[in-house]
């Protein structure tokens, strides 16, 4: 009996240790279980001028194997450390590819040709990126769908007709449902789940999954930390990506 009634409470308090770590984890985003269900897919980083001084040979010392690099915001500004970077990236032979931050406050048309001048060619790199989200003051006060979906077309029409792929698409679950989900269904989407596994929400309708906002790595100064990504294998792996 005394057995019996440890066992019940021993499994218990295992029960209640993992739903107060997950608790607070999922609540600070210290602890992380996407690691656990990345498999075998690619791991990559995205940075920008957060993380400072980016020493990519000791990214790819701890297994780096891409890394998408914060170029531009807008229809006029440059990240300030996107050329660096850029050229640090090509010369430890880092798989690299640059993302565009897009803003609500300009044409499509006109933040893709400022992406465009500041990244020039990519051939052999990583397909072009459009970092599609809400600021805080946006989330209150969100820009219409027809807006959003008139501004992406625009700039994904430019940056087609540049380079001849489809650019990644990256936001989360519901800014995907919201604003993207009839009109780029067949872009692929680079989503953003840093709580629980991304087949959980999207299946296998992904290419490139930010799993954790919270990492850490040698190889840069600045911000603590430094988002991690996979590709997906099913998808193609990272030669799906890339630009021929």
């Amino acid at each position: 009996m005394h057995k019996k009634l440890f066992k019940y409470l021993f499994i218990i308090v295992i029960i209640a240790g993992l739903v107060w770590l997950g608790y607070t984890g999922f609540k600070e985003r210290w602890f992380n279980i996407n690691g656990w269900f990345v498999g075998g897919n690619p791991f990559g980083v995205d940075v920008s001028s957060y993380q400072e001084r980016t020493d990519f040979n000791k990214l790819k010392d701890q297994g780096v194997e891409f890394a998408y690099i914060k170029a531009t915001e807008g229809s006029t500004h440059v990240d300030p450390s996107f050329r660096q970077k850029w050229k640090d990236a090509a010369d430890a032979g880092m798989l690299v590819g640059a993302y565009h931050f897009f803003s609500y406050e300009s044409s499509g048309t006109k933040q893709a040709k400022n992406y465009i001048e500041t990244v020039g060619k990519l051939k052999g790199k990583l397909i072009p990126a459009v970092d599609m989200e809400l600021s805080m003051t946006e989330v209150y006060n969100p820009p219409e769908k027809e807006d959003v979906v008139r501004g992406l077309k625009a700039f994904i029409a430019v940056v087609e007709e540049e380079y001849g792929v489809k650019p990644l698409i990256y936001a989360q679950k519901d800014y995907f449902d919201k604003y993207l989900a009839d009109d780029f269904k067949d872009y692929p989407k680079w989503v953003r789940n840093v709580f629980y596994p991304v087949w959980i929400d999207m299946g296998d309708d992904w290419t490139v999954w930010q799993y954790n906002d919270h990492g850490q790595l040698k190889g840069y100064q600045g911000e603590t930390y430094i988002d991690y990504n996979v590709v997906n294998m099913t998808k193609g792996g990272l030669d799906a990506i890339k630009v021929k």
